[in-house]
């Protein structure tokens, strides 16, 4: 699996690369924000996840290249403005600076400004994809990364810091947050390759996608607490250290490792439903709950 994910990973950056130098951008210190918000070490499980599943439906790697580039994009973003002082107030990312200790707080919003509007015009203009899918494609990065998705679960979070949530209120604040970009990574890999899917094998997708996500959240709640710095990349116990709500703190770190397994169980079963070869995916799952970042 991690050999599989280093070749996705390199990808990934070569198109990213490619896709930036091509946007013609502006300004120099914006370029230089804007890539080092992204290409600044990734694990790139987003993409891992379009390429996984646009290969299980039967698609080759360039289909691809256009949505896991725009999702990488749109997940680093996220990150930078996360970063912020305003938000989750961090100096270090993926061991380095965060983009507004790198640059200055206004060069990091506009970075990631930057980086989300990318995205989309990545996607409008996607080579491999007729303009049915690559409408498809803008509507379903738009709906997962907006008010309905991502950002919503983003605002849910900084509503709560201090507070106390219940076990749904949890869940519901990761199933968007986290699992928003998650589940709109499979859907994007479905779409870039298939112009309809049946409703059984969509529906498979969302609830393995839909697994994976929350397990992932889980697992990152776990490792703030258990991991290392220097390993993390990033302050270990700043979870903690914001009082944030967490599995952990209302499971236990025992109980938040079942419920990670339980996950990660219903993400395989999920994927017998799936057509194709999906082991990929698979694997994805099982390291999900065997990382140490």
């Amino acid at each position: 699996m991690r050999e599989a994910l280093k070749v996705i990973q390199q990808r990934t950056e070569d198109q990213l690369r490619a896709e930036l130098a091509q946007l013609a951008l502006a300004d120099a210190r914006l370029a230089d924000a804007m890539m080092y918000g992204v290409l600044n070490g990734g694990k790139r499980l987003r993409p891992f996840l379009v390429y996984a599943t646009a290969e299980a439906l039967g698609g080759s790697r360039e289909q691809a290249d256009a949505a896991a580039v725009a999702i990488e994009m749109v997940h680093s973003y996220s990150l930078v403005h996360d970063d912020l002082p305003a938000m989750d107030d961090d100096d270090l990312r993926r061991g380095k600076p965060t983009c507004h200790i790198a640059f200055d707080e206004a060069t990091a919003i506009l970075a990631g400004d930057g980086l989300l509007t990318a995205a989309f015009e990545v996607l409008a203009k996607a080579p491999h994809q007729n303009d049915r899918q690559r409408l498809t494609l803008i509507r379903l990065l738009a709906n997962g990364a907006g008010g309905a998705g991502m950002v919503a679960g983003q605002s849910i979070d900084l509503g709560h810091v201090g507070k106390q949530m219940t076990l749904q209120q949890l869940e519901n604040m990761h199933r968007h947050k986290t699992g928003a970009l998650i589940r709109v990574s499979v859907q994007m890999g479905a779409a870039a390759v298939c112009d309809t899917l049946a409703p059984a094998t969509e529906q498979a997708l969302i609830a393995y996608a839909d697994a994976v996500g929350l397990a992932f959240q889980v697992w990152d709640d776990i490792l703030d607490i258990e991991g290392d710095t220097a390993v993390l990349g990033k302050q270990q116990g700043a979870d903690l250290a914001l009082n944030k709500p967490t599995y952990p703190a209302l499971l236990g770190l025992e109980g938040a490792r079942r419920k990670a397994q339980e996950l990660i169980a219903d993400a395989h079963a999920a994927l017998a439903s799936v057509p194709g070869d999906t082991r990929l995916l698979a694997d994805l799952a099982d390291y999900i709950i065997s990382r140490d970042h």
